[in-house]
């Protein structure tokens, strides 16, 4: 579950090069799928630029339109409205989102559960909890949630929440979804390069106008002033989750707005921590997860696994990161 979503810039900085060649860089930002979005472009002109911004905006307009869980017009709409009731058939572009999901639902033993949304909000991050809640009401809230309950059938194309009560959110993977959509939109058109930032999901392609990678900064979650390496993101994607905004602390242990869809609890003992891989989805869905998983699962897990690496600031803001990571401090 990612409730937090970061801007770009808060936790990375992003180094691009002003030489020109016969290239522009043409960049918008404004507000879809309730977030800041950053699109930018390398194009052969300003007005060509401007165009594919548009189309890859009206893309994430139609993903946006597909995965509301709050547009009564929406598949997601049908299906949180029918939960214990019947099965919904939807489209094989949701069904197939769907069916990732329980994947990295599996793959993190749950930590990941796009069904976290029917959970109780008994947890408050705006300084108005002077106590925790009780462990039969934690418990509680858990009740309608577990992505096992999220019945598939292939046959048919269709999705049926067992329980009624329960609820789909594609809060914590719809915005890297978004972003990996827009870019191989804009790859198809033959964009040579570009930067789509949803919120802090970012997806990358090609060079920048002079041909250099793209240059991301990991930025110390407690001294944004200071970054503690630069990194290439080549045709990759890297997503982030911090705990250092929303946040309650009792008996001297912090609890972050992260909720675990497993337990109801907060999690803890972590700071930050990004999530680098090819896929914007599968780094905003882990990024989430880990932070859920803690740092040894969640380092133990990620190296398990091909192509994805991870950076994560611990409680004590001291740095620890996959085997794949080699870090250099300057660009």
């Amino acid at each position: 579950m990612k409730t937090f979503l970061i801007i770009c810039f808060s936790f990375f900085t992003l180094t691009g090069y002003t030489q020109e060649r016969d290239l522009v860089t043409v960049k918008k930002t404004l507000k879809l799928m309730g977030s800041r979005f950053s699109i930018t472009v390398v194009s052969p002109s300003e007005e060509l630029g401007h165009i594919n911004i548009e189309e890859a905006i009206a893309e994430i307009t139609r993903i946006e339109k597909m995965i509301s869980s709050w547009d009564s017009e929406s598949e997601t709409y049908r299906i949180n409205s029918n939960a214990g009731i019947k099965p919904v058939k939807i489209s094989d572009e949701l069904f197939k989102l769907i069916e990732r999901c329980k994947q990295i639902s599996e793959l993190t033993d749950g930590a990941f559960d796009i069904s976290y949304s029917s959970m109780d909000k008994i947890w408050k991050f705006d300084g108005s909890m002077k106590e925790m809640p009780s462990a039969e009401r934690i418990k509680k809230s858990v009740e309608k949630v577990g992505y096992e309950k999220i019945i598939l059938n292939s046959d048919n194309q269709t999705v049926y929440l067992k329980e009624k009560g329960m609820k789909i959110s594609f809060g914590a993977i719809g915005k890297g979804y978004a972003a990996d959509k827009a870019k191989a939109f804009l790859v198809s058109k033959q964009v040579p390069g570009g930067i789509i930032d949803a919120a802090g999901d970012l997806s990358t392609w090609g060079t920048d106008v002079t041909g250099k990678k793209w240059i991301i900064g990991i930025v110390n979650p407690l001294a944004k002033d200071k970054i503690v390496s630069w990194l290439p993101v080549v045709e990759s994607s890297v997503a982030t989750s911090g705990n250092y905004e929303k946040y309650v602390t009792f008996k001297g242990k912090r609890y972050s707005h992260i909720i675990d869809p497993r337990t109801g609890y907060p999690s803890s003992g972590i700071r930050q921590v990004s999530i680098f891989a090819k896929s914007a989805e599968l780094c905003d869905a882990l990024a989430t997860a880990i932070f859920i998983m803690g740092k040894d699962a969640g380092l133990f897990r990620i190296n398990q696994l091909d192509g994805v690496e991870v950076i994560l600031f611990d409680n004590f803001n001291k740095v620890h990161k996959s085997d794949g990571i080699l870090f250099e401090r300057d660009p």
